[in-house]
């Protein structure tokens, strides 16, 4: 009766199904690795010394891992769900892929290193390693899903652009709006998961720079619904691209001014709703075309849409029930985890360096 409900005179149902699950993925991917990686980026902005440092990576040390784990399953979702889909990006857009896995390997390196030597120059290099290793792929989502939103160009079921053409005005505006929404999405959670001198210097953070990303946020959704607006042959839905983009900088406006008042557990919530509901914007402006633009000279059965990049109806009835079955597992095995480890810390959690004579 769902699949009925969802089932449209241009598309069926399941790839519906399946392109609202990759989504929901994706956004999980962003709110929990948007803080890591803002976190990351805040090293050697709120940290002073060494102990001050070891309580920022502390804060995520238990779970940034797991959060990077949504990005395999978002890409996965898409590998069996839309294989036209996931073969067009992945071949095509090689070289800003490279670039998010360099930052995902020195961003790993630093994070299992940093503490296996206590020389200062070996861990300021791994410092720096996570600062790029988290740069690199927020800069790179912002302006990859900037370009999903312009539309990427094609020749029907191929991606025919190149990398340079990649960093338009919009584009860039787009990677760095999200850079410094995960800053502001970072320096939140530190403030929710730390006391003393770095829980001051995040809520500190948080609430100037904060003006800033609501600032840009607001601009990227003006720009986008107003040039680029969510309506294809499978229909208008500009109405919910504008609520979802409202919602965004309303979101991070009043995080701002939650975090500038001490209010750390709605400043953070309102950071990831922020996060959350812009991406459901770009996504919502992606549905159907997943992100092409359309050659109107083309067939429509030849175009790469969420029809013809589709896997089989068998295949992704069996998806759907594994997801169905799995999902919810997961999502409460992480959610434990994160109970676990709520507790703030401080640098008297930290103990000294203890020197080791080789």
């Amino acid at each position: 009766m769902i699949f009925n409900l969802l089932e449209t005179a241009s598309v069926p149902a399941l790839p519906i199904v399946w392109f609202i699950l990759a989504t929901v993925l994706w956004l999980g991917y962003f709110f929990l690795e948007g803080f890591d990686y803002g976190v990351a980026m805040l090293i050697p902005i709120l940290g002073k010394n060494d102990k001050d440092k070891r309580v920022i990576v502390n804060t995520i040390g238990p779970v940034w891992d797991g959060n990077e784990v949504w990005l395999l399953t978002a890409g996965g979702a898409m590998f069996a769900a839309f294989p036209g889909w996931y073969a067009t990006l992945f071949s095509g857009l090689y070289l800003p892929l490279l670039l998010v896995l360099v930052g995902l390997i020195l961003r790993g390196v630093a994070f299992e290193y940093r503490s296996k030597h206590p020389d200062s120059r070996y861990r300021t290099m791994l410092d720096w390693f996570a600062i790029i290793g988290s740069f690199l792929p927020s800069l790179v989502f912002g302006v990859g899903f900037a370009n999903f939103v312009i539309g990427l160009p094609n020749d029907g079921l191929l991606w025919n652009g190149n990398f340079w053409g990649l960093f338009g005005p919009f584009a860039l505006l787009g990677g760095v709006m999200l850079v410094v929404l995960f800053l502001v999405h970072g320096s939140a959670f530190i403030a929710l998961k730390t006391k003393g001198v770095i829980h001051e210097r995040a809520e500190s953070f948080g609430a100037k720079f904060g003006s800033a990303a609501t600032a840009l946020v607001a601009l990227f959704v003006l720009c986008q619904n107003i040039f680029w607006p969510a309506n294809s042959e499978f229909g208008n839905l500009s109405i919910f691209a504008w609520i979802a983009g409202i919602l965004a900088i309303v979101s991070i406006a009043a995080a701002t001014f939650m975090i500038g008042k001490g209010r750390d557990g709605w400043g953070f919530i309102l950071t990831g709703l922020s996060v959350v509901t812009l991406f459901v914007g770009i996504f919502v402006k992606m549905y159907g075309n997943l992100g092409f633009a359309q050659d109107e000279s083309v067939a429509i059965t030849e175009r790469l849409n969420i029809v013809t990049a589709a896997s089989s109806p068998t295949t992704l009835t069996i998806m759907t029930w594994a997801a169905v079955i799995f999902v919810p597992i997961v999502l409460a095995y992480q959610a434990w985890s994160y109970w676990v480890f709520s507790k703030r810390i401080s640098t008297k959690n930290i103990p000294d360096e203890v020197s080791v004579v080789a």
